[in-house]
C-alpha cells in the first residue's frame, strides 16, 4: 500500500509539551505506544536520498514503511508482516517485501547493505482539529527524551497556517524540527563519538 503523508512538525521544550497537553485538554497517562524500529546502510544511503527505513511495532501489528520526498510531501510505501518477520529483519535475516523491495530498488539502494540501527519508543496522542490531525509525542532513544508537535492535513498551506497559529497562540518558538529517524541517528552518532 502507498500513501502520500503531508505533515509538518515542531520539536518542543517539556514546558512546551505540558502547555500542549493542558490546551487540549489531554493526558498522557491515555497515550498510545509504539516503537519505531529503524533500518540504514552504514554509509547512509537512505538518508542522502530523503528516505527512510522503519518497522513501527503497534498493538501487536508490525508495519515496515519507506518514507522518501514526492513533490511537498513524503510518499509512504506500508508492508504488514507478522512479528516473527519483522524479528528477522531486526536481526538481518529475511527479504524485503516486495512493495519495499521495488521502492528500494528505484532509489537504488543495496538492500543487503541494510543494518538494523535501533529502536525508538514513542507515547503518542492524536486527535482532530479544524480537519488536521494534531500529534503529541514523546520519544525515547539512546538516553535521551524529546518533544514534539506535529501535524497532518491534505495540504501544505492548511498544516503550515495550523502549525503557525497554535506556536503564536501557545507561545511556543518554531524549531527546525529533523524527522524522528534524523534525530535518532545523530543521536547514534553522537552517542559513538563520545565513547571515542
Amino acid at each position: 500500500m502507498q500513501e502520500i503523508e503531508i505533515e509538518l512538525k515542531n520539536l518542543l521544550t517539556k514546558e512546551e509539551f505540558e502547555t500542549c497537553l493542558t490546551h487540549y485538554n489531554q493526558d498522557l497517562a491515555n497515550a498510545k505506544k509504539q516503537i519505531n524500529h529503524y533500518f540504514e546502510t552504514p554509509d547512509f544511503q537512505l538518508k542522502a536520498r530523503g528516505a527512510a527505513l522503519r518497522i513501527r511495532e503497534k498493538n501487536n501489528h508490525y508495519t515496515m514503511t519507506l518514507k522518501e520526498p514526492h513533490k511537498d510531501a513524503l510518499l509512504e510505501t506500508h508492508a504488514n508482516m507478522s512479528e516473527a518477520e519483522a524479528r528477522q529483519f531486526i536481526h538481518n535475516q529475511d527479504t524485503f517485501p516486495s512493495l519495499i523491495a521495488e521502492a528500494l530498488n528505484r532509489l537504488d539502494i543495496n538492500q543487503g547493505a541494510l543494518i538494523y540501527g535501533g529502536q525508538l519508543r514513542t507515547e503518542r496522542l492524536e486527535f482532530e482539529e479544524d480537519g488536521l490531525l494534531i500529534v503529541l509525542d514523546k520519544s525515547h532513544y539512546h538516553g535521551l527524551t524529546d518533544y514534539e508537535l506535529e501535524i497532518e492535513g491534505p495540504s501544505v498551506a492548511s498544516v503550515e497556517a495550523k502549525l503557525n497559529q497554535l506556536l503564536s497562540q501557545l507561545a511556543i518558538s518554531k524549531k527546525q524540527t529533523p524527522n524522528k529517524i534524523a534525530r535518532f541517528y545523530q543521536a547514534l552518532q553522537q552517542r559513538n563519538a563520545n565513547h571515542n
